[in-house]
């Protein structure tokens, strides 16, 4: 019997993550079948990029930070703010080439394959991007992301990788 002390910050995070995605999981499911994958997709993104502008604000407070200057400041925010919401079954790299640029790399999806396991990947529309789209609205940094997916990148090109442009 392990007490709460002895207990792995990595476990408490995966814990919580694990916890998350099957509430996740089956808050979609539910919806898609009591009102459609058209209205549970837009209540699904907009949910998520919501949940993520108060997320945003939560982080830059636990980071001792009142705002972001510059890419450099951004580049931490972005990578630690991942760092900790991350669970071991998000697959992606991030980059930071420069010039106010973050390239993301997904070379294996949990939405995907969670939406493709519940027949509903054709009609799914990616929410997983709102959440960052979320922390920029909450920063009051502008961005645009190349493609911008709202069907998912994965099914439609079978790959999924997105340049994001802030300021």
């Amino acid at each position: 019997m392990r007490s709460f002390e002895e207990i792995g910050t990595g476990q408490i995070q995966e814990f919580l993550n694990t916890g998350w995605i099957s509430h996740d999981a089956a808050w979609l499911t539910l919806c898609a079948e009591a009102i459609g994958m058209e209205k549970t997709n837009a209540i699904n993104r907009a949910s998520a990029r919501q949940m993520a502008r108060n997320e945003g604000r939560r982080l830059l407070r636990l980071l001792g930070m009142k705002s972001i200057q510059n890419y450099q400041e951004l580049e931490h925010f972005i990578r630690t703010a991942f760092q900790i919401i991350k669970g071991s079954f998000m697959k992606f790299e991030l980059e930071f080439p420069g010039e106010n640029r973050m390239v993301w790399k997904v070379p294996r999806c949990f939405a995907y394959e969670g939406m493709k396991r519940m027949n509903l990947i054709a009609a799914y529309e990616c929410g997983i991007v709102e959440r960052l789209v979320g922390w920029m609205e909450a920063l009051q940094i502008p961005v645009r992301i190349q493609p911008h997916p709202v069907a998912c990148l994965m099914h439609g090109r079978g790959s999924c990788q997105m340049e994001i442009v802030f300021w």
